[in-house]
């Protein structure tokens, strides 16, 4: 009855003055169907979960690019999560998998394919931005129910926010010969990147409904996310359906300055692990378990060239972008093996400059064990900042708006855990405002420490309000924040520095530093794939 009252109010709004619900109460319609949330954890908040943006990928539909998800009749109450995509569950690690150790977690399901919405709203005309967040994981692990990314403090500040899952693993990233030889595009693999260009699709049939402005779609994520989001940058299939990135310690090069791996690399090794209606007919689980991700890749159509050549010259995508990474990325990485030695440190410099090993050992000046153990972390962090003033740069490059920071905060640990300071994954729950939710892997800040501490929430107040800030307008800066100069108004040694309340335009890596990234890139990426330098 309440499906049939509802519909009966939108055909005779314009005639009789019904006027449908408001978004609280709903329902609100989709191109799929009607669909009913819940009050979210903040008071005007909604939330709606586990809204379907595409078919199961299953069966027949395995590997394939997402297929339009099918309609329904009557009411959706969108108030549970849909599963998450099949993973590897780590109940035992510190902190444990957020998509599936938590205690509302959902289950795990190769039928993924959800997604879920905040919103502020109370009617569809207020046009509000959205942010649409990508979750970290090495590409093998992650969820939209992750507690530490629900929206709820970024939608008070007037966002509306969406999580979605994408396939992850082997089942995510996979490319095969037989694929590739039925693609209408002649290519296969970034099966992750297809379903987020499909609930980037699904935002903009849809998301006015709930509030939000199809016209001012920010991407923004974490590590795999933020990959995956430097890579959605130079997609053309993306083309349209994002006007922001925020990238959050990584680009399209992964985490490390490199070069993208092309298709035709894994696709042998792919096809030797059986044919397609052979993988297809596997357990999924067992297909997760026993064929490796391939990772994101030169796939031929969403990845149509190496993404270093196409930002180097200017064909990627028009977006505005905000972009950085944490002083301490590389600290988890100390935790395993024992800790670095003069003698280990050196006997390393092949592997880790190449030939640029002079340039290494000024940028590193190593000379005794302790300064060995302090600076083997280092380079893991600091390449990757490199990569995203590079990333800002080249937007800037071609008349965008382009902000880069170096989050140098270190959190709160609680005394029995290690002190990683301003670690990977450290920088999330600033900036959803989320400080009493619990941790991602590997950056386990303390949540009872943190979680109305005045100092740590006033600066996750003003962390997150940048990222809204930037969504909404495609700058950052706004009243009682500390100023935010573009990238091409700061020095060459010069970064914005989020770091409490000492946030500012501060110093960055150093000239040694930054030269020898700088002739990293050019030997092992420019240089291999002809792209000119600066000087050319």
């Amino acid at each position: 009855m309440k499906y049939r009252l509802m519909a009966a109010c939108l055909l005779l709004a314009a005639s009789t003055g019904c006027s449908a619900n408001s978004i609280s109460e709903g329902p609100v319609e989709t191109a799929q169907g009607l669909v009913s949330g819940a009050p979210g954890d903040i008071e005007g908040v909604t939330v709606f979960k586990g809204i379907p943006f595409a078919a199961p990928p299953v069966g027949d539909l395995r590997w394939e690019q997402p297929q339009p998800a099918a309609s329904w009749e009557g009411v959706l109450e969108a108030t549970s999560w849909g599963d998450s995509c099949i993973q590897n569950p780590s109940p035992e690690r510190f902190p444990p998998n957020s998509a599936t150790d938590m205690p509302d977690s959902p289950g795990i399901s190769e039928d993924c394919l959800y997604l879920n919405v905040w919103t502020p709203a109370e009617s569809a005309d207020e046009s509000l931005p959205v942010m649409v967040w990508l979750y970290g994981g090495a590409y093998n692990e992650g969820g939209g129910s992750s507690p530490f990314s629900q929206g709820n403090q970024l939608a008070e500040k007037g966002a509306v926010v969406v999580t979605f899952n994408y396939r992850v693993g082997s089942l995510g990233f996979f490319a095969h010969p037989e694929l590739t030889a039925a693609s209408e595009h002649g290519a296969s693999g970034n099966q992750a990147l297809g379903d987020s260009i499909a609930a980037l699709q699904w935002v903009q049939d849809n998301i006015a409904a709930f509030g939000g402005d199809p016209s001012r779609v920010t991407i923004f994520g974490e590590s795999a996310g933020a990959a995956m989001n430097g890579g959605l940058a130079g997609a053309p299939p993306a083309e349209g359906l994002v006007h922001r990135v925020i990238s959050q310690s990584g680009n399209w090069m992964g985490l490390s300055i490199a070069q993208m791996t092309p298709r035709e690399r894994v696709e042998a090794q792919a096809a030797s692990a059986g044919t397609l209606a052979e993988l297809r007919a596997m357990d999924a689980q067992d297909v997760f378990a026993n064929i490796r991700g391939q990772g994101m890749i030169i796939d031929g159509y969403i990845i149509p060239e190496d993404l270093s050549v196409a930002f180097a010259n200017g064909r990627q995508l028009k977006v505005d972008v905000l972009t950085g990474s944490n002083e301490d990325e590389g600290s988890f990485t100390g935790a395993f093996g024992p800790p670095a030695t003069l003698a280990s440190w050196e006997q390393g410099e092949g592997f880790r400059w190449g030939d640029l090993v002079e340039l290494g050992r000024a940028a590193y000046p190593v000379t005794t064990d302790e300064e060995a153990a302090a600076a083997s972390t280092m380079p893991f962090g600091d390449n990757m900042s490199w990569l995203h003033r590079q990333f800002a740069e080249y937007q800037a490059g071609i008349g965008q708006n382009a902000y880069h920071y170096w989050f140098k905060h270190d959190p709160l640990y609680d005394p029995d855990r290690a002190d990683l300071g301003a670690a990977h994954t450290g920088e999330i729950p600033y900036v959803f405002g989320n400080l009493c939710a619990p941790r991602t892997y590997p950056g386990g800040s303390s949540v009872d420490l943190m979680c109305g501490n005045p100092d740590e929430e006033a600066f996750a107040d003003m962390v997150s309000q940048y990222w809204v800030n930037f969504a909404a307008t495609g700058n950052p800066n706004g009243e009682g924040l500390p100023e935010w100069p573009s990238v091409d108004q700061l020095g060459p040694n010069e970064a914005m520095l989020l770091d409490g309340a000492d946030t500012g335009v501060g110093p960055w890596l150093g000239e040694a530093k930054i030269a020898l990234y700088d002739a990293m890139f050019e030997s092992r990426v420019a240089e291999p794939l002809g792209i000119a330098s600066d000087e050319e």
